[in-house]
């Protein structure tokens, strides 16, 4: 026993001896085209963790031991190098610029991989290209980057969830959002809020300690992630110390924004004629009419006498206004080879465009990374945010400011007491933000350590452990002049839910070349999850007065509830990559995933994903090719899965219940034990090339995706007490073909280089319950149906005005031949798709020595906007709404060449659901332009600066669209998920200018 004991000690120091002897090397990085050095430049020690990197005159120091034979020299936008050692102490290299970025090293799922050895299909973003933009959240920056993802930021209200699809749409009834993975954990990002238009926990991200974002896009390169990477995974990395001199960065960025477009309503004199005009065409005023004139109409119906006062009130702009923005980033990093450190700090204030919309981020970061030994490197970062959300109300809501466009413009927005009038036709919600508050606070710390043991050169053992925790607390009072407020003494509601989330990943990685033309590559592990989630919440009303606003102080508490919830996943992953001569490329992956979510018969499920690569370049008939010097194909097919039905789904569920007093139990829920994942299997294909040496680049893909087993609540017969359940019924595909193109125009002084992307998506729902559609109905027109894509627009045409009489007209048949003024005679039919026919962004950067102008641009082309609202705000005088400016091309006798049917007050004459309202939200907006300059070094350094520069930012700057709304990127979320591409009293998004200044010592 003794014998062995000293045999396995022995075995655990000898690595350590090994490796005990150090000495230092020294150098200086340069560009090979410009010779000038180059800052930030990665070297590493082959065979061991040893890292430094290159300060601002391109210098670097590292120390290695004997047995290193070579440094390897990375930096983005430049070809990677690996210089041997041999007995040198100062080693100079010159990196080679590479326009396509083919050396490039991106995360992948557990690890990272070369941009030239990927087979499946990943999209990158590097936040250091969005520096000077002013982000509210990280994921934006997405937005137009990054090719087959779709992103619509749904509202211009502050902290709102974004909608991101990720190569389409794969799910009904279950979550449709990707996964995000923040430095390997994933995180939950569903709202823990009660609101119907959910906050978005990635808000509390400060986008500054972001490094970059990664999209995986297909099978092949997110089944690593088996169960949950159906609509793709979003592989968040935040930035870490480097090895290097103590950098200091701040910044400073202020600026303000408007809406980038306000709606053109009714002015009072044009408003009394419309409504005078709607009024006696019904016979309710005039000689033979129930009112002699309108101003008795009008007192009689308000209760009001303001027909005849000399009041103009702008209620649009009394909804919205001018913000402002504010926020300020510091950051300190450095180390040596053994320890690397990053502290950063971050506030930013954002005064939103909406009356009463106030979102204020504070965030804190520490990272430290350690080489303990030359065999085992350890570390970890703590993050802790907290975020002030001032809220307004949901689309829906007669408090939310931009229904206030719906007040009559002849009605005064303040009395002659200077208090805000409450005695007007629908209700004047500036009053609950004078006598209300509606604030949502959310604190988030997320951290995670892990600990790296090379036990072998080739075997490294990695365990990674990672806690997101999140509590949020919301506190609505609404006071004793407010409307819900008004009649009960004050209403007051306070709701504290808190979400922890564990993870722990351990892999073993084995990397090992063979006679210089075998690179194999084994990945090994296994990852556990579990998240806790719980609420309460009361209700209170009878207050003192509105100095108490606290549920305490409530005459009347009530409605007291309580909630908890739990899941975990248990995976098993396995990865194998192998390359032969630098151009034969294979990648294999399974995953194993057991989640609680899912029936005790189906908890487990396989995940499986392979592809392949070829580097045609490498070949010797095109190897010696001068215009066409790379190409690439690549092929992937996999299968993934979709977990996101919340907790419990299938079990059978009973609650607690008071009967006269007597606690009982009552279900609510029934469960089916079969539940189990939706799955779907995905098809890429995709050719990556470079021609004119790297000078323009880009990659081509098709993909087809097929979803099954999809988690849908199906509708049953009601006599046992239940109305739905849920089941695995129904199946969806979604197939596409994305481009991506970069070009570097100009090079050497003046610098030009363009990046474009355009992806092309077909949605179609091709089975479900029955083969029954979900149409949910009401003022809205989406609808689920098969052969149709996801939430088609579904409703009586519209056919314009019978010139004859003024009345509405609409189509019999779906053939459009025949028309009718009864609505309820015309036929239901297709009317158009939300989903864009293509999508994509166009990019150019332009440099010319010590300034630089950067314009992102992105476009939506061929997807259909519902505007819910028009029924009431561009409705011909139908009831007391204000009405936008186009209402008064009326039908009359002498102007029968109109789509604006007569004004007739309560007829409904034109105003029902149709496709009236559905217009073309195609757009092209200039998402982002910045302008910079980087003061000379000479200037700087006499100040103690290396760097400084100042810039002006542009956000939204111009919006180019046919949509008659306040905006073309919008969805109205309150109105549920088969809802897509609807407008309900949206708000814009802003138009933002911002200047700064950035400062690095």
């Amino acid at each position: 026993m003794k014998n062995k004991l000293a045999f396995f000690i022995l075995f655990c120091v000898c690595p350590i001896l090994a490796f005990a002897q150090n000495r230092t090397i020294t150098g200086t990085v340069t560009d090979a085209a410009t010779n000038t050095p180059i800052a930030g430049v990665t070297i590493r020690a082959v065979g061991s963790n040893s890292a430094a990197q290159t300060d601002g005159n391109g210098r670097y120091e590292i120390g290695v031991n004997s047995n290193i034979k070579a440094l390897f020299f990375t930096f983005v936008g430049y070809t990677s190098q690996q210089i041997t050692i041999s007995n040198s102490i100062n080693i100079d290299v010159a990196l080679n610029p590479s326009a396509a970025d083919l050396e490039e090293v991106l995360v992948v799922g557990y690890g990272t991989q070369s941009k030239k050895d990927l087979t499946g299909s990943v999209a990158s973003v590097k936040m250091a290209d969005l520096q000077d933009v002013p982000l509210q959240t990280a994921e934006s920056a997405l937005q137009g980057r990054a090719s087959g993802v779709f992103i619509n930021s749904s509202s211009g209200k502050l902290g709102q969830a974004l909608q991101i699809r990720v190569r389409g749409t794969s799910s009904i009834s279950a979550g449709s959002q990707p996964l995000f993975v923040i430095d390997g954990v994933p995180v939950p990002t569903s709202a823990m809020g009660t609101y119907d238009e959910p906050d978005n926990p990635l808000a509390a991200i400060n986008p500054n300690d972001i490094e970059s974002m990664e999209v995986l896009k297909d099978a092949a390169s997110a089944a690593i992630y088996g169960a949950r990477a159906s609509n793709g995974v979003v592989l968040i990395t935040t930035k870490k110390g480097k090895a290097g001199k103590t950098n200091i960065d701040v910044s400073y960025q202020a600026g303000f924004h408007d809406a980038t477009k306000k709606g053109d309503f009714l002015n009072a004199e044009q408003y009394r004629q419309l409504l005078t005009v709607a009024a006696e065409n019904v016979g309710l005023v005039g000689e033979n009419g129930d009112y002699g004139s309108m101003a008795e109409f009008w007192e009689d119906w308000t209760g009001t006498t303001d027909w005849d006062a000399n009041h103009d009130s702008d209620w649009v702009n009394a909804g919205l206004r001018r913000g402002n923005i504010q926020q300020v980033n510091a950051t300190v990093s450095g180390g040596d080879a053994k320890t690397r450190f990053i502290a950063s700090g971050a506030y930013s204030d954002n005064n939103g465009i909406i009356v009463g919309n106030r979102f204020v981020r504070t965030s804190g970061r520490l990272g430290v990374d350690n080489s303990a030994t030359s065999w085992l490197d350890v570390g970890g970062s703590v993050n802790i945010n907290k975020i002030d959300n001032y809220r307004v109300s949901s689309d829906n809501a007669f408090s939310n400011p931009l229904q206030l466009n719906a007040l009559p413009p002849i009605q005064p927005i303040r009395g002659e007491d200077g208090l805000l009038n409450r005695n007007t036709v629908y209700y004047n919600n500036l009053i609950d933000l004078e006598d209300g508050n509606n604030l949502s606070n959310t604190y988030r710390t997320f951290g995670t350590v892990y600990a790296s043991a090379r036990i072998t050169p080739d075997l490294i053992f990695r365990s990674e452990y990672g806690l997101d925790f999140q509590n949020l607390e919301e506190e609505l009072y609404l006071g004793t002049r407010t409307l819900d407020g008004g009649d009960v003494g004050g209403y007051g509601f306070n709701y504290q839910a808190r979400s922890i989330n564990f993870n722990t990943n351990n892999t073993l990685t084995y990397t090992k070349s063979f006679n210089e033309r075998h690179n194999l590559s084994l990945m090994g592990g296994m990852s556990y999850q579990q998240g806790q989630f719980r609420y309460t919440s009361a209700e209170g009303n009878g207050f003192p007065s509105d100095k108490f606003q606290k549920i305490t102080s409530a005459a009347i508490k009530s409605n007291a509830s309580s909630s908890a919830s739990e899941f975990s996943f248990l995976s098993y992953l396995a990865r194998a990559n192998y390359k032969f001569k630098e151009k034969y490329i294979l990648d294999g992956s399974i995953r194993v995933d057991g989640s609680s979510r899912f029936g005790v018969k189906n908890q487990y499920g396989v995940f499986p994903a392979a592809g392949f690569g070829w580097v045609i370049s490498e070949e010797n008939f095109l190897k010696e090719n001068s215009t066409l010097n790379f190409l690439k194909f690549r092929a992937s097919y996999g299968r993934t899965g979709n977990a996101e039905i919340g907790n419990y789904r299938w079990r059978s569920l009973y609650s607690g219940a008071n009967y006269a007093g007597i606690p009982g139990t009552v279900p609510f829920q029934i469960g089916d034990e079969e539940l189990t994942w939706e799955n779907t299997s995905a098809s890429n294909f995709g050719f990556d090339f470079g021609l004119f040496s790297d000078r323009l680049s880009g990659t081509i893909e098709a993909y087809f995706k097929n979803t099954r087993d999809l988690l849908l609540n199906v509708p049953i017969e009601s006599t046992n007490g239940y109305s739905t359940i849920f089941r695995n019924i129904g199946a969806m595909n979604n197939k596409g073909v994305e481009f991506s193109l970069n070009s570097k125009n100009f090079v050497g002084d003046f610098k030009w280089s363009t990046s474009f992307n355009i992806s092309f998506n077909k949605n179609k729902v091709t089975k479900l319950n029955d083969g029954q559609p979900i149409y949910p109905g009401g003022r809205y027109l989406g609808r689920v149906e098969e052969g149709q894509p996801f939430g088609v627009f579904y409703g009586v045409a519209y056919a314009g005005v019978d010139p004859e009489n003024g009345d509405a007209l609409y189509y019999v048949d779906e053939s459009k031949t025949e028309t009718t003024n009864d609505y309820s005679a015309a036929a239901t039919q297709i009317l158009g798709s939300p989903h864009a026919k293509f999508f994509g962004g166009l990019g150019n950067t332009l440099s010319y020595k010590s300034f630089s102008l950067d314009i992102q641009t992105q476009f939506v082309y061929g997807n259909k906007l519902y505007n819910a609202a028009g029924g009431f705000q561009a409705a011909n005088g139908d009831y007391f709404d204000n009405q936008t400016v186009d209402q008064m091309n009326y039908w009359t006798e002498d102007n029968r060449n109109t789509d604006i049917p007569q004004p007739r007050f309560l007829d409904s004459n034109g105003t029902n659901p149709s496709s009236r309202y559905l217009q073309d939200g195609s757009y092209f907006r200039v998402k982002n332009v910045v302008l910079s300059y980087s003061l000379p070094r000479s200037l700087t350094t006499r100040y103690g600066m290396e760097r400084t520069r100042v810039y002006v930012s542009a956000m939204n700057l111009l919006t180019f669209t046919k949509y008659d709304g306040y905006d073309p990127e919008i969805n109205t979320t309150f109105a549920g998920g088969y809802q897509l591409g609807n407008d309900f009293y949206t708000s814009p998004q802003p138009r933002t200018i911002s200047f700064g200044i950035s400062v690095g010592f």
